[in-house]
């Protein structure tokens, strides 16, 4: 990897992708510093001595993916993941702003953890890493956190994580605090009295011995919440949803005026419950992979746009926690490194176009947060990836960049490369196959 500091580079003979403008065509761009300084198809007829030039190649270069769901199990179960190594399967997947779920040790239910986090961020000089907090105290669903406290300290968002808040009084309670400030509620949306078993109910399950999660565990919470929106006016966000019925609840709220969105993640759209095969726990997931009808209809709410954001859900776990009997494995997958070559199947599969797809891994996430991040801007920062879309490779999870190597995904033929990640104006990954940067000499042409 090679690591260029901020000066004045151009990048050309690109395909420049920008889904918050629907460009998709030849050009060059210029980076000054830490900022896009220019774009266009050709910039300058003579590029200056001081211009250090990256050929593209005809590859995708575009905003950088924005991750709206990811744990980082740092501070705490720094063994799991790490905010370095966290970062650096981030770029390695042309992730360049990563926001983190509030499920560390302790949890970020106070200022001084996210602050923590945030520093500590910074110092890897990665990818950028906002936080969540969270909904309620210790993420126990009873008492409310500090909200307003925790968004002053930089939380773009509240979430109790893996858990949903479950007491429909104390959700209302948030909402409605929620609304008062503009400030944002994620949801995991599991109803946990139905929530005991190990993989999606249903013929498989029963077939092999397993306990399951009822589909109705995701519905009746999202019919219960859309109720409580509805009373309270609050922005509600629905993660990771994973079945036809949800698309559906969705759909409708968004008609009926509802400040609601939602994202789902590559494991529902590119796989399900048959992955689970020989109990295989790499792909015991929460939610669980559905059937394959659930499958066909997270691409249909992706392709209609009921399904705002794509997220990796990135769940690292160690070794230890997953080669276990299936009933006793940790659930989660790694995902930050397969997020945009998986994403881009349905590319391939022509079901999005390519634009579409970049879409829901850039502006639309960024939108729903808040963040001025996803799209190439004239003065805007420079936090680019650089793909191909149609190499080939194969997923190793052994060779992951992230301390877990618990992917689904593992062994999966992909097509979609990620050739070089800058964020603020540096190349922080680079693959050891893609041409070096090209520094111009004087009198160069």
């Amino acid at each position: 990897m090679s690591i260029a500091m901020p000066g004045r580079t151009l990048y050309k003979n690109a395909r420049i992708v920008d889904p918050a403008t629907n460009h998709d065509g030849p050009g060059e761009l210029l980076t000054i510093g830490e900022d896009i300084a220019d774009m266009g198809k050709k910039l300058f007829d003579s590029v200056p001595s001081d211009v250090q030039v990256v050929d593209c190649d005809g590859l995708v270069l575009a905003p950088g993916l924005v991750d709206m769901r990811v744990q980082l199990r740092e501070p705490g179960e720094e063994h799991k993941e790490s905010l370095r190594s966290g970062g650096e399967a981030a770029i390695a997947g042309g992730v360049t702003t990563i926001v983190c779920l509030p499920n560390t040790n302790p949890i970020m239910d106070d200022e001084a953890t996210l602050e923590f986090v945030a520093r500590r961020a910074r110092l890897a000089a990665l990818a950028k890493v906002y936080c969540y907090g969270a909904v309620t105290k210790g993420l126990q669903g009873k008492e409310l956190a500090e909200m307003g406290l925790l968004a002053d300290a930089g939380a773009l968002a509240f979430t109790d994580a893996t858990k949903a808040v479950a007491d429909a009084q104390v959700f209302r309670r948030a909402l409605r605090y929620a609304a008062t400030f503009g400030l944002l509620i994620v949801q995991h949306p599991e109803e946990p009295t139905l929530a005991g078993g190990v993989m999606n109910s249903g013929e498989i399950a029963t077939r092999m011995g397993l306990s399951g999660i009822p589909r109705e565990a995701e519905i009746i919470m999202l019919e219960r919440d859309m109720r409580l929106v509805a009373m309270t006016g609050g922005r509600y966000h629905a993660a990771h949803i994973s079945t036809s019925d949800s698309v559906e609840i969705i759909a409708k709220a968004k008609r009926d005026g509802l400040k609601v969105t939602c994202d789902t993640a590559p494991f529902y759209f590119a796989l399900n419950e048959l992955s689970v095969g020989d109990y295989r726990t790499f792909a015991k997931l929460s939610p669980p992979l559905r059937n394959d009808a659930d499958r066909q209809a997270i691409v249909a709410g992706l392709r209609s746009g009921v399904i705002d954001a794509i997220a990796s859900d990135h769940s690292p776990q160690d070794a230890d926690s997953k080669r276990l009997p299936f009933p006793q494995a940790a659930f989660g997958g790694s995902g930050l490194e397969t997020l945009l070559a998986v994403s881009l199947d349905l590319f391939h599969n022509e079901e999005m176009t390519l634009i579409e797809v970049l879409r829901r891994l850039t502006t639309a996430p960024a939108d729903v947060l808040g963040l001025k991040a996803g799209r190439l801007t004239k003065g805007g920062k420079a936090d680019l990836v650089l793909f191909d879309p149609d190499r080939g490779w194969k997923v190793i999870a052994d060779a992951f960049k992230s301390k877990s190597k618990n992917s689904p995904f593992d062994g999966r033929p992909v097509q979609g490369q990620v050739m070089r990640t800058i964020v603020d104006g540096r190349t922080v990954f680079e693959r050891h196959d893609f041409p070096q940067t090209q520094k111009r000499a004087a009198g160069g042409r």
